[in-house]
């Protein structure tokens, strides 16, 4: 019923604009549409009934497909975590997912949809025990790391830049819609955008509802949601770098929200976007002081030392964000804080560096400033820039970061970090 339900809703949507439109439909017309949501439902069984999945020789395989037969092989010495995810459909009828996700292509992960949530539960759990290869009692021993706060959440949604602005746009729409000629255009206009604006400002709410962030011996447990609820379990390795982020509508109430930047990531088949793609919520929203505090638990004191200011000539060429800009080098992390709207410090493991550029525009050039980049494993926006420091501090570091990354490599534990 629930793979069938992931067809029936888009398809009964389409299906009902004509008829909504006409106001009745022909016999014929409504025997091809009962035909097709019948072959909707058809399919979801036998998805289902194709599946197989088992585990041969520290491989997990799974066997699907009806017409065209599929076998995927994963190595659990390659699985990166395992989560459990509960759509609302699927919570409904006490089921839930198992995805099981390795660190190459999306094609490579797999999906063990539907099984009973208790039992997914334990599947959950011995897939997890396959892959530490020992069943320590203490390996799902949970520290408490942060948990979001309902009415924060609810008060900090609606100041979000890409919910706000919009809404100021629509409304501004409908006031003066009228003085410029629109009509019922710019009624409908301010509809839509306001639709969409309801529309994405509910899936935060839905995703971040409940949630909250522990520390164990797999790394850092996040789950949530309020709908659809979900369970994952992401490595600390996997963390290239983090984030601490405060909008500038949040900073008079000295919110902020933690995001780190993980390897691997990318969009899955049938999963969403936001949930896949190479950022992961730490923290949605909460006070400065304790995103700092979580952000130290996992990097130590380099979480709260901002660095140093750029020489004074650099406010000529950032005269609004130069009182914010930072940076620094302390126990094998590299600190960055940008921005003036939107304060932004980011965290970088000098074990995750992957290269370091020198970077020198014609305006810097003039001021003997330059910047360094320290580029992580991943798309172009991972990483840290150490903004507009002397032309001389900038050679330094430039001679002494792939020492200090190789040197911070060498020091990495291999193995997963204990519970604190």
């Amino acid at each position: 019923m629930v793979q069938a339900g992931r067809r029936l809703l888009p398809l009964v949507v389409v299906l009902a604009v004509p008829f909504l439109s006409q106001g009745s439909s022909t016999k014929s017309q409504t025997l091809v549409d009962a035909g097709l949501v019948g072959l909707a439902v058809v399919a979801g069984a036998a998805e289902w009934l194709v599946t197989r999945w088992r585990i041969e020789a520290g491989v997990l395989r799974i066997d699907t497909g009806l017409l065209r037969r599929r076998t995927t092989k994963l190595p659990l010495s390659r699985v990166q975590s395992i989560d459990l995810v509960r759509p609302g459909t699927a919570r409904v009828l006490g089921l839930a997912e198992v995805r099981v996700r390795s660190g190459g292509s999306r094609e490579g992960d797999v999906r063990l949809a539907y099984l009973a949530a208790e039992r997914a539960e334990h599947l959950r759990d011995g897939l997890l025990d396959l892959v530490r290869g020992s069943h320590p009692a203490s390996a799902r021993a949970e520290s408490l790391l942060a948990r979001a706060s309902t009415p924060r959440l609810l008060a900090s949604t609606p100041l979000r830049a890409a919910i706000l602005w919009p809404i100021l746009g629509a409304v501004a729409l409908l006031v003066w819609g009228r003085h410029l000629s629109l009509g019922g255009g710019g009624v409908a206009l301010a509809t839509v955008i306001l639709l969409a604006v309801g529309t994405g400002a509910a899936r935060i709410l839905s995703s971040q509802y409940g949630f909250e962030v522990a520390r164990t011996q797999d790394g850092l447990l996040i789950r949530g949601g309020a709908v659809g609820t979900f369970t994952e379990t992401l490595a600390l390795h996997r963390i290239q770098a983090l984030r601490v982020v405060e909008p500038l509508l949040w900073r008079p109430f000295g919110w902020a929200k933690l995001v780190a930047d993980v390897a691997g990531g990318q969009h899955r088949r049938d999963e969403d976007r936001a949930a896949s793609g190479r950022i992961r919520t730490l923290v949605p929203v909460a006070p400065r002081a304790e995103v700092l505090r979580v952000a130290e638990s996992l990097v130590g004191p380099a979480a709260r030392e901002g660095g140093t200011a750029p020489p004074a000539r650099a406010r000529l060429k950032a005269p609004i964000s130069y009182p914010l800009l930072r940076a620094g080098l302390r126990d094998g992390y590299a600190v960055s804080v940008v921005g003036r709207v939107r304060r932004l410090t980011t965290i970088i493991p000098l074990a995750k560096v992957q290269s370091v550029r020198w970077v020198q525009g014609p305006v810097q050039r003039r001021l003997d400033l330059a910047t360094v980049h320290l580029d992580a494993a991943g798309s172009h926006t991972t990483g840290a820039a150490l903004r507009d420091r002397s032309a001389e501090e900038a050679r330094e570091l430039l001679q002494r970061l792939p020492g200090l990354c190789a040197t911070a490599r060498r020091a990495t534990p291999s193995g997963p970090a204990p519970v604190p």
